[in-house]
């Protein structure tokens, strides 16, 4: 659900969620991936893919009006809940089939393919940087070549492309903007990694939250699910796995609205902003209407919550620097190394506190 009141920026914390502003124009909803073009040959691009006669259709499984008013809430009665379990194991067969497990020395993740020509969407934690040979599995062991191209550390996006020739099973990208609170959705992914014999888990699950950084389900995710894709219930992408929480029933995805938005600086492998794999983080969530560095939730385990940081304080020095503007505060931290030290102070309510925190480090 997005709040006209208050859009939350997640803040220097393990998921790095801080959502571009720009919006990419020429694209309608459900467009598919496309190639490092100018925007009006993606534009092409992405309309020709709906019709084209050379490439596979889409794996995408429209609603009929019964399961439409179905899905809107919950199943009324058992021939409803019939009804939705024939359709999630339907649109299941689909969506696994453009799910790929990534394979790269000391890592794993996955990631979902979005052209035919083999874009794939992935968590740019799990990529790490442009330029890095990886191998994709599809769900029957089947392998191909691949690179990493960009990544938007700031949000935990990425992009990858498949070099093996051949064309490729693929999704539509959704519109997360239009997600609503409550919706139902489907994740997959390969948890652990590939396994020989199992194709990628399907789980069903509804959206907590929807933010412009970040929509929260509680799809159950472990590891090795990072990177891999969140649908709607037509089969279309609407975010990829970034952070799973402690908590199996609250794990945190990229928007798939910033992949659309940052497209051209993906494809062109631009690694960006200055947030980085093993920087400095505090880990509090900010409100971005208010230009204060007030803040409205702590994350767990994070060096603010072992410092004593709660949801509603201000902080108002950092390290002996005054603090006026949130943007101020990020400064500070990104001048920062992990490890160090700082003596931080905040209003609460009629009080001002002094903490001390020591500065984390980014394990994606």
């Amino acid at each position: 659900m997005q709040s006209g009141s208050m859009r939350v920026r997640f803040f220097l914390v393990t998921t790095l969620l801080v959502m571009p502003a720009s919006v990419r124009p020429g694209l309608a909803d459900d467009t598919v991936g496309f190639a490092a073009v100018s925007q009006s040959q993606a534009g092409e691009r992405a309309g020709a893919a709906d019709g084209a006669d050379d490439e596979p259709p889409p794996v995408t499984l429209p609603l009929s009006s019964k399961l439409r008013r179905i899905l809107s809430d919950v199943p009324a009665d058992l021939d409803e809940l019939k009804a939705m379990q024939a359709h999630v194991q339907k649109l299941s067969q689909r969506v696994i089939a453009c799910t790929v497990a990534v394979r790269m020395p000391g890592a794993m993740g996955s990631a979902v393919i979005v052209s035919p020509d083999g874009y794939a969407l992935c968590a740019g934690h799990v990529i790490g940087k442009a330029g890095r040979d990886v191998t994709l599995i599809f769900h029957d062991g089947r392998e191909v070549q691949a690179k990493t191209l960009g990544a938007n550390f700031g949000i935990d996006s990425g992009l990858i492309k498949i070099e093996t020739e051949g064309t490729w099973p693929y999704a539509r990208l959704g519109k997360s903007s239009s997600v609503r609170r409550g919706q139902w959705c489907v994740t997959t992914g390969h948890p652990g990694g590939y396994q020989k014999g199992r194709t990628p888990p399907v789980r069903l699950g509804r959206v907590l939250l929807n933010e412009p950084s970040a929509i929260v389900t509680d799809c159950p995710l472990v590891g090795g699910d990072s990177g891999g894709p969140l649908f709607d219930m037509e089969g279309r992408v609407i975010g990829i796995h970034s952070r799973i929480a402690d908590d199996l029933r609250a794990n945190l995805h990229v928007p798939v609205d910033t992949y659309r938005e940052t497209w051209d600086r993906l494809a062109a492998g631009e690694v960006w902003p200055r947030l980085r794999p093993g920087g400095p983080v505090i880990g509090v969530v900010h409100d971005d209407q208010d230009e204060e560095a007030r803040i409205v939730r702590v994350l767990d385990d994070s060096p603010a919550a072992e410092a004593g940081v709660r949801a509603g304080d201000v902080i108002t020095r950092f390290d002996g620097q005054a603090i006026k503007l949130f943007d101020e505060l990020a400064d500070a931290v990104a001048a920062k190394e992990p490890g160090d030290r700082v003596r931080i102070e905040v209003r609460r309510a009629a009080e001002t506190i002094q903490l001390d925190l020591v500065i984390g480090s980014l394990d994606l």
